[in-house]
């Protein structure tokens, strides 16, 4: 089975990881510092703050924005749930709007009808790696004085306009292990803003301002030396990870020919680092989603649906009050996307091998 995400771990990664083992000192330490630098410099951010994986990065960086119980922070359904789940964590009320067709990001057109006077943060998904409208979502945060928080968990390195995801409003990354880049778990917040910073360095540990000397209500969410030093070998190689998914998928592009199919478009703001790699099946293709994503894995390649339903829709949600009809978009393109395998270790006999499979459906 080819798979559809594989993590490049090499004795680079597994050498670092031995080092940090005999140091004895494997806690949050040199290394995590190390890696937040690397990070912010990378992003282009004044700070990088480390964390216990990605989920912690939106609880952490909601909470340090100070978002809070009865408010509402606008955001995208068409996402891994973990996005408005942190909503939920501060008490607030996450109001979903619907998504853009082509990218399956954010719409900024649906933001400004949601809008009233208890929204506090719009929090955007650069979702699949592919950057949402920053400049558009920017204005409307600026004109009604609310903030910008990203989700970049799957946009290690993608870009809006020469800038790096995550580095516009809060951002917030996962070093999961499908992601672009990998820590095993792990995650990042990134900002420019000092105090945001600080508070987020509090909340992550205890709110510890030194030692045994607490002066916020913190959790324990801290990044190990052991992740940290995983990191900072990816790191070194994640622009050559993206570059590989991109050949991928111009090499996707270019072979899979069969209609009623719909590809990833790349907009002229953005560079795509293609997390994942998705397809749209339209009504002409020979075969529905499921019926695609059976022959898939009977061919021996791995495949996925991200994600088969909006966050809104899922049982819990459903509890809430949720219902069906609210984001047409995202339950349309819901029903109909798969993704195929892109990552960086894919042999060119296996891309091949991938994209004749696909054509020779029907």
């Amino acid at each position: 089975m080819i798979p559809v995400a594989k993590p490049l771990i090499a004795e680079e990664e597994i050498n670092a990881v031995t080092e940090v083992l005999r140091s004895g000192m494997i806690v949050q330490g040199e290394r995590v510092a190390e890696f937040e630098k690397r990070f912010s410099e990378f992003t282009g951010v004044d700070h990088a703050i480390a964390v216990s994986n990605g989920t912690a990065a939106l609880d952490i960086a909601l909470k340090a924005a100070g978002i809070g119980e009865g408010d509402e922070v606008i955001t995208t359904p068409f996402t891994f749930i973990a996005t408005s789940n942190a909503i939920l964590f501060q008490g607030a009320k996450p109001v979903f709007v619907d998504i853009d067709e082509d990218t399956y990001n954010i719409n900024p057109e649906s933001i400004l009808e949601k809008i009233t006077p208890k929204t506090k943060a719009v929090l955007g998904v650069h979702l699949f790696g592919h950057p949402f409208d920053v400049k558009s979502v920017q204005e409307i945060c600026e004109d009604h004085d609310i903030l910008l928080i990203e989700d970049s968990a799957q946009a290690h390195g993608a870009e809006y306009r020469g800038k790096k995801a995550g580095s516009f409003g809060i951002g917030c990354f996962s070093f999961y292990a499908t992601k672009n880049m990998t820590t095993s778990e792990g995650g990042m917040i990134t900002c420019n803003d000092d105090r945001i910073a600080k508070r987020c360095r509090l909340l992550r540990s205890h709110g510890e301002e030194r030692k045994y000397e607490h002066v916020i209500l913190g959790f324990n969410m801290r990044m190990t030396d052991i992740q940290a030093a995983i990191g900072l070998v990816q790191l070194e190689r994640l622009e050559w990870m993206n570059e590989q998914r991109r050949k991928n998928a111009e090499f996707y592009r270019k072979r899979i020919t069969i209609s009623g199919l719909r590809k990833p478009v790349e907009k002229e703001y953005a560079k795509h680092v293609y997390h994942q790699y998705v397809l749209l099946v339209e009504d002409d293709f020979p075969m529905s989603r499921n019926e695609l994503s059976d022959y898939l894995s009977k061919k021996g390649i791995g495949n996925a649906i991200h994600y088969p339903k909006p966050v809104y829709l899922q049982p819990f949600y459903r509890k809430l009050g949720f219902v069906e009809g609210l984001c047409p978009s995202a339950e349309y393109v819901a029903e109909r996307i798969i993704s195929i395998p892109v990552h960086p270790l894919l042999s060119k006999s296996e891309l091949e091998y991938i994209a004749s499979t696909i054509n020779e459906v029907g």
